[in-house]
């Protein structure tokens, strides 16, 4: 049986956010509003405070397509936010959890996967399938993109140990697994990710992945001229 969800609906397509809040409501969940991103939606969340907002989005690999999301994050970090969108480039997922969603679920994915990715943001976890995750971190391992003035910001806030516990991460190694290839305790590992998190400016390992890779900042770390 579900449990009722406090939510916002937001997507590119009025019409589709309020059938989407509808079709919600109908199967007993409490849909606070529903709106298209023109109609000032960040704020509209922001306002009503949901446990989770569902953010539809034609078009994830746009620059900027998640700053709503990103603003949503920093004022109010406890609404989780679930991305609908299309299968996107590995990109446009990396641009989602870097801007602080909590989730992926393909929009064209059943009203039941909705609702499970609903529920997973909402008890803290990460609402994204298996198979779009691998292509995710194959992105953020391996990044198109050019490197930016604001990698070169964020490497100079690191330690260089705290750049090495980043690349770890990126890597996906778990706080054992740091602690053993930098022959340092776990407690000190965990340590660490939380201060390199803190300085970042996120709230999850993988937040912290796709931040690096989207700003080019892994490209600095592990390039020539780099050590």
């Amino acid at each position: 049986m579900w449990m009722t969800v406090r939510l916002v609906v937001v997507d590119d397509h009025r019409l589709h956010a309020e059938a989407l809040a509808s079709a919600l409501r109908l199967r007993g969940h409490r849909v606070l509003a529903a709106a298209a991103p023109a109609a000032g939606a960040a704020e509209l969340v922001v306002s009503r405070v949901p446990e989770v907002c569902l953010w539809g989005t034609a078009a994830p690999a746009e620059p900027g397509a998640f700053d709503p999301v990103a603003r949503i994050k920093r004022e109010k970090p406890r609404i989780a936010v679930v991305v609908l969108g299309p299968v996107p480039s590995p990109k446009g997922i990396a641009a989602a959890f870097a801007a602080g969603a909590s989730g992926y679920v393909r929009h064209d994915e059943r009203i039941e996967g909705v609702e499970r990715g609903m529920l997973r943001a909402r008890a803290g976890e990460a609402a994204v399938t298996p198979q779009l995750l691998q292509g995710a971190f194959a992105e953020l391992l391996n990044p198109t993109a050019e490197p930016d003035d604001e990698g070169a910001r964020l490497l100079k806030m690191l330690t260089p140990r705290e750049v090495e516990v980043l690349v770890r991460v990126a890597e996906g190694e778990d706080t054992r697994r740091i602690a053993v290839g930098m022959g340092i305790a776990p407690s000190t590992a965990r340590t660490h990710v939380q201060r390199v998190l803190m300085k970042l400016g996120v709230g999850s390992r993988l937040e912290a992945a796709a931040l690096a890779a989207r700003t080019g900042l892994l490209d600095r770390v592990t390039g020539p001229g780099t050590g």
